[in-house]
């Protein structure tokens, strides 16, 4: 008989990402991963071509530098910075230090694929709780808290929906919690948001000593191929993580680049000021031809066909006959939905101009021509 692996672990179904290919399409617009739309800076991509020659040296295990480079940029304490190998890896890391064996793990119906996996992973038992309006209840989080909690993981925005919570339910949610709970800020899209810095987050973690936050430079900062993020969250927390990460989470080319990437403020601008302006026209540009939105921040939509009596399936391969790739949410329980990642100008118009000839049954000519 083989190695078997603990058998929870059978029980975890794969993570599906963003597809990048459509079969017999050479030029693919690629809407499916809530990658930046205007890449990443040029003293980003320089500082990691710097690196080329020291790739045979491992990197500052601390990542010391770095940790300083976002403290000073978001105002925050070095000391209480970890960094690693995407948002993901924390995420991961958080899951197994604080959940295992007779454990709960507490996550959102429409939360973010990952946060049950890594549970799992870890030996919780996920407890899955009712939204309202595609929305995180809190008050029905509180009730699903029982002696066995340990985590609760929540994202604002959220991934895949593009809702947001105000900051004070996100308070009355750590008031409400035990102490014992940690609670998990997922906040991936924060620089989105209308304060980047998320001034009330940091004063909720500053005065307690049960709740982190996670970020990462895969979005804005256009570094989602090298895989790093970073997590803040008081001193007990960190240090728990520190004692159970890799040495060296974060590689050279990546410690470099993120650190080029945050003094490059102009880019960082310019990257939330097209994000605010290609968002709002999209919006409008879907609505103007009947598809229903929903959602209302991050780099992405979510294109809502089934409520005004269309399949997101057909749509979804209407895009894909014109090279157009997007993500579906059925694996989300949300099959009548497809999120649309905020591109370009082009590509945006490209996307408008295909939902608009599927609403208006345009499509059909040319996916039987």
């Amino acid at each position: 008989m083989p190695p078997m692996p603990r058998p929870s672990i059978l029980d975890i179904e794969p993570y599906v990402g963003g597809e990048a290919v459509v079969p017999g399409v050479k030029r693919v617009i690629k809407l499916s991963s809530n990658e930046g739309a205007l890449g990443p800076s040029p003293a980003a991509t320089e500082a990691y071509r710097r690196e080329a020659s020291a790739i045979h040296r491992y990197p500052d295990g601390d990542s010391v530098a770095l940790r300083e480079a976002i403290g000073a940029t978001w105002h925050l304490d070095p000391k209480r910075i970890v960094c690693g190998a995407g948002s993901d890896d924390l995420l991961c890391l958080l899951a197994q230090a604080y959940g295992g064996s007779g454990t709960e793990t507490i996550v959102t119906r429409h939360a973010f694929a990952m946060y049950p996996i890594y549970a799992r992973y870890a030996g919780s038992t996920v407890v899955t709780v009712e939204e309202r309006d595609l929305r995180a209840d809190i008050d029905a989080i509180l009730a699903a808290v029982s002696p066995r909690t340990s985590l609760v993981f929540l994202a604002n925005p959220n991934n895949p929906t593009g809702t947001f919570l105000p900051w004070s339910e996100i308070i009355r949610l750590r008031n409400g919690l035990p102490e014992h709970v940690l609670l998990v800020l997922d906040l991936a899209y924060a620089e989105y948001l209308p304060d980047p810095c998320v001034a009330e987050v940091i004063r909720l973690i500053d005065s307690a000593a049960n709740t982190v936050m996670t970020r990462t430079f895969s979005k804005i900062y256009g570094l989602g191929g090298l895989r790093l993020g970073w997590a803040y969250g008081p001193a007990n927390v960190i240090d728990v993580l520190n004692r159970v990460r890799s040495p060296f989470n974060a590689s050279r080319p990546a410690q470099a680049a993120a650190i080029a990437a945050l003094g490059d403020r102009d880019h960082f601008e310019a990257s939330r000021s097209h994000n605010r302006r290609l968002r709002s026209w999209l919006v409008e540009a879907l609505e103007s031809t009947g598809v229903a939105v929903r959602g209302e921040e991050g780099n992405f939509v979510v294109a809502d066909f089934g409520s005004v009596g269309r399949s997101a399936e057909a749509a979804d391969r209407a895009f894909r006959n014109r090279g157009i790739i997007v993500r579906r949410l059925a694996g989300y329980g949300l099959p009548g939905m497809l999120r649309i990642t905020i591109g370009t100008a082009a590509e945006m118009e490209a996307l408008a101009e295909a939902a608009a000839q599927f609403m208006q049954g345009l499509d059909r000519a040319l996916s039987h021509g």
